[in-house]
């Protein structure tokens, strides 16, 4: 990211975690979250719309929905990254199935980067990152300065 410099930002103890799952992957998406209930029931929890409706159907926590990834879903996920309100992304996608809303899959995997955010995109790096220590603990990660990048601009 050239010509951008970068600053810091706290991550708290109690993350916001954003969860989004295809359609062939709603299912494996479910079980690795009932699985890692416990740990999820000690963040804020939000996911595009089926995900979020299955979620908390299944796991019987507060999930925030979106409306569905098609229909924008992913796209609000992302627009939470960029205000900085979203701290991790879980993101399970089938990567055989080609998706009428590739250009957003993209988006928001890209504005993730950007943002410097944890992403995870099947159950093993979920599983990493659900279980790593700064899971449950205030940490100061790097994020863009752009108010110095604005300034320049202008």
């Amino acid at each position: 990211m050239i010509g951008i410099s970068f600053t810091t930002a706290p991550l708290a103890a109690r993350k916001r975690i954003a969860l989004v799952a295809h359609d062939h992957c709603k299912g494996f998406l479910l079980d690795w979250a009932e699985r890692h209930k416990t740990a999820l029931s000690q963040h804020d929890l939000c996911a595009t719309g089926t995900t979020g409706l299955l979620l908390s159907q299944r796991l019987g926590l507060p999930i925030e929905s979106m409306i569905s990834g098609p229909l924008g879903g992913d796209q609000q996920v992302g627009a939470r990254i960029a205000e900085q309100r979203v701290d991790m992304l879980v993101f399970f996608w089938d990567p055989f199935e080609p998706q009428p809303h590739d250009p957003d899959i993209k988006a928001l995997l890209r504005v993730a980067a950007v943002w410097n955010i944890p992403v995870a995109c099947n159950e093993c790096s979920a599983d990493y990152l659900i279980s790593s220590p700064l899971m449950s603990q205030p940490h100061e990660h790097r994020i863009p300065d752009y108010s110095a990048y604005l300034k320049g601009r202008i």
